[in-house]
């Protein structure tokens, strides 16, 4: 249906959603659920073409509802009205109403309560279309406003029409790779393969991004984020890059230094360091065109570029000396503009104070009118910094008119115009005072740096992809040229040595002139060391030559007040992009912006206040050097950020600036590092400690931001290379190392089973965390992708160097069958098996017991090792409420004695509150320090834990505490090939465990013992295993004793089959149907191993009640000869009651080896 609209075809018109409901798009979970389509627009929309086109219509968006019992009324209604008016309890599932405004109507009188959108009459018109809607490109944009929308697209909001046909299915389109936040459009989201691929009566999941966008934000940031960028103020590459980098890299060394070098050096060799500066810039030009064109630039400068390039370590370091840098360069040029005005008022014989405390005057007024314009807005600093270059501009040209007018009244001083004679003699070097070719260099250097003005306000860039390069690169052609111009012209026409006395000219022709002062009729020999004129002595030669002298005087003002202002305006910028990615917590309130251009208000302050420090302290002199190490640092990382990105080689490095080379950014990098120590090398020393030392700082806190740096990416192709280089060598006894997959379930829940295994394969061996979900596969995938990133970061917070990997299958059996066949990666395989013991098997369902030793079986036949830990308190904490919390605080106070843990619950279930507080046991009143602390969340009464809770409690950590002096008993009675060995020995090379030392108890016969201890011994010392003692035991084979063996009967009673008491047609029907039971012919066969398990029980609560943890061989079950019941039993009665016990056997290949 189509709705007649008035209005003249100009109109203009902008876009504008309203959701009506109070939570946030993406939280949405019961539209989300919803299967339904968007309602439709008016046709005609559908007719638009796909593109960003200017509005042609207000439209808002508001959320209906419609009559459970008869949608298809609703439906047939909104046709003839033009509005959907149906209302229930239930809201729509996905569907909106789409209400097309003109803007000659009275909006204001809509109001957000309305069910209906009027009608048809009133200019709004809303159409539903068998529940399909779509809209086109140019409906979802809006370039009358710079507003940014977010669309609920989980919900079946709004689909381009694809290819003719109304489907979900999104066609390629920028605004789905926008990050939320962007400045320059929407961010929409694609349908995920969820929504499309899954049935249509399930509820989509959101997967989550597994390829993490930078940024990505909450649901409610989705919902509420509307950037107030109307009226921002953005530069092109001209005004924004060009102009800031010309007025910066022509300070003024431009008007004071140059002819001094020039002096020095000689025209040639002053072309050589300006072309040496130049190489150097121009690399780092290069090279930040690159990182400038990979991707959208936001706010930041050379931080930025640092930081996403090569992470927050580096990008951190840099970003507080370049601001710092910044700041401080302010007070530099400052004070160079105070000097110049200090001279003049000198020249004029006016003085306020004296001459130091002038400059700090002058000085410091000047950064207050400074701090002024910045603060006015970027639009005021732009015009400011145009007019300084007109002035800086005319000074150029001021000086350039007058080298072409030589007056004789400038003769004396030592300037003739342009003269071959003074061409050929400057030329060539005179340094004098000691000065060297690095010297000179050293102090032009800081002429050229500057380079980065225009980046560092990218933030302010309207595309700083496209005006970063090209304004960078030729503002460094531009200077360049003029440096070397200017060089050459004043060595052109003025002599090195002047007296400025008029007297000096020579009447009488000389025959043996040699220098072109003589040549030219004057005789300035008197002061070859003492003159006060030429290139060597006097540094306001450009005043001297120029046609207008003020100019010139302007010119240096502009170059310093111009460099000045564009420090001022890059230290706040820079050191606010720091502040907002929280990289030093600290800073956090300065990452604050105020008005339409985000204005960093506080960091201007604090800018400005550094800044005056320095000029009140006015020892710039030695400051000055640093300074100059911290931009040449920030060059250097630049530079090597594209080597680095290039070299790792990862898909997301494609610059769209070509020309640039990784080598010779590379290059680049060791140049700049050189200068750094030309420059001073004590501040090159100063810079690299300061570097280092935040980079360290920074290393450690690890900040929780990921920006797909290239040091990811180097580190994954590293990885990646080593892994396929390990797959080609051999396994090798010497290298064996046990890997471990270790059957956790979430990680969180069996901490002192994760805590043993990661003590022993600590940077020795892999360990992976499995974890078997259950279940539907639906629900079980979608825990599945929750569970994956949530534990792994578990796992590295708690310092865990281990994997989590987790799988979905029917049953743990399977599950581990999986994680056994497909863990890990070539050589980097899993070839243990580790598991609990599983405590309450007797009140299990039996099943459970089956699959539990099927998987042990199953580990066997793979060839895997396995190690079975016990407790006696047991390992599962996962039904204490918030156990995570109880042990992160258990591991905090371990200081204190006598500590009861009580846990409360709150009476709401849904909000599963908890809360701890630790009670002192002893009669003083008080509390301990951590009690206030621990009771700030109390809610509801406090429930102590039981006893049993409390031990499993302190059992969870007990790894983590110094095992002091104890033993490590290992009862090594079959040969699996050394693992038994192995895992203890791997103990006691830890810290914890150092103390700790090891005995071994070995099987033997009676009247062999001291042959039997001899010969353990010299395999243990042949192995390189330290041991305090070997015993020998003798009696293993000795019947236990009568109420342990009736204690075992009566443990397996409830599981055994007792088939002489039965029919043989119902024993044989049982043990079909329940092959776990126990048989009495099953039973005597395996008398001999039962009473062996027994017996050892005993020998270890003999011999081994005191040790700190207990290493001993697993009996080994016959598949198919003993049942799971019986097989339980065994390992029942040989470990209870006893220290943390570890039964352990190999795959029988040996891990141990004595030859070299």
């Amino acid at each position: 249906m189509e709705g007649k609209q008035s209005g003249s075809a100009e109109q203009k018109t902008v876009t504008e959603f309203r959701a009506v409901s109070e939570k946030p798009y993406l939280e949405d979970k019961d539209a989300a659920a919803g299967g339904a389509e968007p309602a439709v627009a008016v046709d005609s929309v559908l007719s638009r073409p796909l593109g960003p086109t200017p509005s042609q219509s207000r439209f808002q968006v508001d959320l209906i509802t419609e009559s459970s019992g008869c949608p298809a009324e609703a439906a047939e209604k909104a046709g003839r009205e033009g509005s959907v008016l149906g209302k229930s309890s239930e809201e729509a599932k996905g569907r909106f109403r789409v209400n097309f405004v003109f803007t000659d109507l009275s909006v204001g009188d809509e109001t957000p309560g309305e069910s209906g959108g009027g009608s048809s009459e009133s200019g709004n018109v809303s159409l539903q279309n068998g529940g399909d809607a779509m809209l086109s490109e140019g409906s979802l944009h809006s370039e009358g406003r710079h507003h940014h929308h977010y669309y609920d697209t989980h919900t079946n909001t709004y689909y381009l029409r694809t290819f003719g046909h109304n489907t979900m299915d999104a066609v390629p389109r920028i605004d789905h790779y926008r990050h939320t936040a962007a400045d320059l459009g929407e961010k929409l989201i694609r349908p995920s393969l969820a929504e499309l691929h899954d049935e249509l009566d399930k509820e989509p999941f959101e997967e989550g991004y597994a390829n993490r966008e930078e940024g990505m934000p909450t649901g409610e940031a989705i919902a509420t984020y509307i950037p107030d960028s109307k009226g921002a103020v953005k530069f092109g590459w001209i005004k924004g890059v060009l102009v800031r980098c010309m007025l910066n890299i022509w300070g003024v060394m431009l008007f004071i230094r140059l002819s001094w070098i020039v002096g020095q050096a000689g025209i040639g060799l002053s072309v050589v360091v300006i072309a040496m500066a130049t190489v150097v810039t121009a690399i780092t030009g290069l090279s930040t065109s690159a990182i400038a064109t990979n991707g959208f630039v936001r706010g930041g400068g050379a931080y930025y570029l640092i930081s996403r390039s090569l992470g927050p370590e580096f990008g951190g370091a840099i970003g507080l000396i370049f601001a710092f840098a910044n700041a401080v360069a302010v007070a530099m040029y400052v004070v160079g503009f105070a000097e110049t005005v200090v001279e003049l008022l000198k020249e004029n014989g006016t003085m306020m104070v004296d001459e130091m405390n002038d400059i700090r005057i002058i000085g410091a007024i000047t950064v207050v009118l400074l701090l002024g314009i910045s603060v006015a807005g970027m639009e005021w600093e732009a015009k400011a910094q145009i007019v300084l270059l007109v002035i800086l501009i005319l000074a150029i040209g001021d000086f350039v008119i007058g080298t072409f007018i030589p007056l004789d009244n400038k003769k004396p001083k030592g300037f003739f115009g342009y003269k071959a004679e003074i061409f050929a003699e400057n030329f060539g070097p005179d340094f004098r005072n000691e000065e060297t070719f690095f010297s000179v260099f050293a102090i032009f250097f800081p002429a050229a740096t500057g380079i980065l003005a225009g980046a560092n306000i990218s933030g302010d860039l309207a595309d700083p992809q496209s005006a970063i390069p090209k304004g960078m690169l030729l503002a460094i052609l531009i200077t360049t040229l003029v440096y070397i111009g200017i060089a050459v012209s004043v060595g052109s026409c003025v002599v090195r040595d002047a007296t400025g006395n008029v007297n000096n000219t020579i009447v009488t022709e000389l025959t043996n002139c040699t220098t072109a002062a003589c040549k030219l009729n004057y005789d300035f020999s008197s002061c070859q060391t003492g003159c006060q004129y030429g290139l060597m002595n006097n540094f306001q030669v450009m005043s001297m030559v120029s046609g207008f002298a003020p100019l010139i005087s302007a010119g240096i003002f502009s170059a310093t007040l111009s460099s000045a202002l564009a420090s001022l305006v890059s230290a706040p910028n820079i050191f606010q992009a720091l502040c907002k990615d929280n990289i030093y917590p600290g800073f956090l309130m300065f990452a604050k912006g105020y008005g339409k251009n985000n204005e960093p208000l506080r960091g201007y302050l604090l800018t400005f206040l550094i800044a005056l420090g320095f000029i009140l302290i006015a020892e710039l002199n030695t400051i000055a050097p640093i300074i100059s190490n911290f931009f040449l640092a920030s060059y250097a990382l630049i530079n090597f950020s594209v080597f680095h990105a290039s070299l790792a080689k990862s898909p997301g490095w494609r610059p769209a600036f070509k020309y640039y080379n990784m080598w010779i950014s590379l290059v680049g990098a060791i140049l700049c590092c050189i200068v750094m120590f030309v420059i001073n090398w004590w501040a090159a020393l100063l810079t690299y400690v300061i570097v280092l030392g935040l980079y360290v700082y920074v290393t450690y806190k690890k900040p929780d931001v990921n920006w797909g740096s290239s040091t990811q990416a180097l580190t994954y192709l590293n990885a990646l290379q080593h892994s396929i280089r390990l797959s080609g060598v051999e396994d090798h006894v010497k290298n064996f190392r046990p890997q471990c997959l270790i059957m956790t379930g979430a990680p969180n829940s069996r901490p002192a089973l994760l805590h043993l295994v990661h003590a022993f394969t600590k940077n020795v061996g892999l360990m992976i965390c499995g974890h078997v979900h259950m279940g539907s596969q639906r629900q079980a995938v979608k825990e599945r992708l929750t569970d994956l990133a949530k534990y792994q970061r578990w796992l590295i917070k708690n310092k865990m160097k281990a994997f989590y990997a987790p799988v979905h299958a029917e049953d743990l059996r399977d599950g581990g069958q999986y994680l056994m066949q497909a863990a890990g990666l070539g050589r980097m395989r899993p070839n243990t098996l580790v598991l609990g013991f599983k405590r309450n098997w007797r009140q299990a369902d039996i099943s459970d017991v089956e699959t539990y030793i099927n998987l042990l079986h199953d580990a066997f036949d793979i060839q895997y090792g396995v190690v079975v830990i016990r407790l006696k308190e047991g390992l599962d904490i996962s039904h204490l409420q918030g156990q995570e919390e109880i042990l992160s605080l258990q591991e905090k106070s371990l200081c204190y004695k006598d500590v009861i843990v009580k846990v409360g619950y709150s009476k709401k279930a849904e909000t599963d509150a908890f809360s701890i507080g630790f009670v002192p046991s002893s009669k003083e009143d008080g509390e301990t320090p951590m009690q206030s602390l621990l009771k700030k969340n109390s809610k509801g009464p406090f429930s102590p834990l039981n006893l049993a809770d409390q031990r499993l409690l302190d059992a969870s950590t007990q790894f983590l505490k110094k095992q002091g002096k104890s033993n490590i008993d290992v009862w090594w009675l079959f040969d699996d090939g050394g693992l038994t060995l192995l895992i203890p020995y791997l103990l006691t090379t830890k810290k914890k465990w150092k103390d700790c030392k090891i005995r071994v108890f070995t099987g033997g016969k009676i009247n062999r013992i001291d042959h039997d201890r001899r010969a353990m011994a010299t395999l243990l010392s042949r192995f390189r295993i330290d041991f305090s003692d070997i015993m020998v035991l003798g009696d293993i084979n000795t019947k236990p004793k009568v109420e342990n063996i009736a204690a075992f009967e009566e443990m397996i009673e409830p599981f055994r089959l007792h088939e002489d008491d039965k029919e043989q047609e119902v024993a044989d029907k049982m043990k079909e149907s329940e092959p776990w039971r126990i048989t009495d012919n099953e039973l005597e066969l395996c008398r001999t191993k039962t009473y062996r398990q027994i017996r050892l029980n005993e020998l270890l609560k003999e011999h081994s009640s005191a040790a700190n943890i207990i290493v001993m061989s697993l009996p080994v079950a016959r598949k198919g000869a003993v049942s799971s019941a019986l097989y339980m039993a065994w390992l029942e009665a040989l470990s209870e009651d006893l220290p943390p016990i570890l039964l352990v056997r190999g795959n029988h290949q040996s891990v141990l080896t004595f030859y070299s």
